[in-house]
């Protein structure tokens, strides 16, 4: 039972640093590259604009639907999902 615990929450810790660290990346690269992101222009506007505005947020709700669907499937391994 304890070795069956350790793997459910080891799966779920590289789960959770790895949607973390994409997150990070997605946050810290956005702007980090504000510049050369914002030589390309959509609509007057440049796409660093579209990618703080909009891209940025719909990514994140991305991450949180992916979470969210693959800690179903491991609760679902380790017969958690009626808890």
């Amino acid at each position: 039972m304890k070795g069956k615990r350790h793997l459910y929450w080891r799966k779920t810790r590289r789960l959770t640093f790895a949607l973390l660290l994409l997150w990070f990346c997605v946050t810290f690269g956005t702007t980090w590259f504000a510049r050369d992101i914002n030589q390309i222009v959509i609509f007057g506007f440049p796409l660093g604009f579209y990618m703080a505005a909009q891209g940025g947020l719909v990514l994140f709700l991305v991450i949180i639907w992916w979470y969210n669907r693959q800690m179903k499937k491991i609760d679902i391994e380790f017969g958690l999902e009626d808890e």
